[in-house]
């Protein structure tokens, strides 16, 4: 399956290349994988089966909710990670603009997104001043704690 990208010079959607990953997985059967596109490399990891449980004669791999991604970037970026479990959310509201874009400029503090989580939203702040060079998550998208969402290259 090839890694599709939107120009040449583009790096990989990473969402996108983790999708694909996770296709492979289950169309192979494998636990883990690891994949390098430029200078972003993403590993994802099945939990493995408990000892003593073997599959089933014709079982399916385990669902992609049980897999761990390892997603590695340049070392001038800054990932802001989710603080939490829940609902990622771009704005305050359906018919409201993003609170940030990629390319759009930071100051540390500065709300960039919400998570909804047991019914409360909490708005989620830039840890460092720069540029948002990605945004790794889909607006609705369910996040787990420690997920990346956002790269940021910090200010000079």
């Amino acid at each position: 399956m090839p890694i599709r990208r939107r120009r040449r010079d583009a790096p990989p959607d990473v969402a996108d290349l983790v999708r694909q990953v996770g296709a492979v997985l289950d169309e192979l059967r494998l636990t883990e994988a690891e994949v390098s596109v430029g200078d972003v490399r993403v590993r994802v990891q099945r939990a493995a089966a408990p000892v003593g449980a073997a599959p089933a004669s014709g079982a399916a791999a385990p669902p992609l909710g049980d897999q761990v991604v390892i997603v590695e970037r340049p070392g001038n970026m800054v990932t802001l990670e989710a603080p939490m479990v829940g609902t990622f959310y771009r704005a305050s509201g359906p018919a409201a603009d993003p609170y940030v874009r990629e390319g759009d400029v930071v100051k540390e503090g500065q709300i960039v997104c919400i998570i909804e989580a047991m019914k409360l939203m909490n708005e989620i702040e830039a840890k460092t001043a720069g540029r948002v060079a990605k945004v790794l998550v889909e607006n609705g998208q369910a996040v787990e704690y420690g997920q990346p969402l956002f790269l940021i290259e910090p200010a000079r």
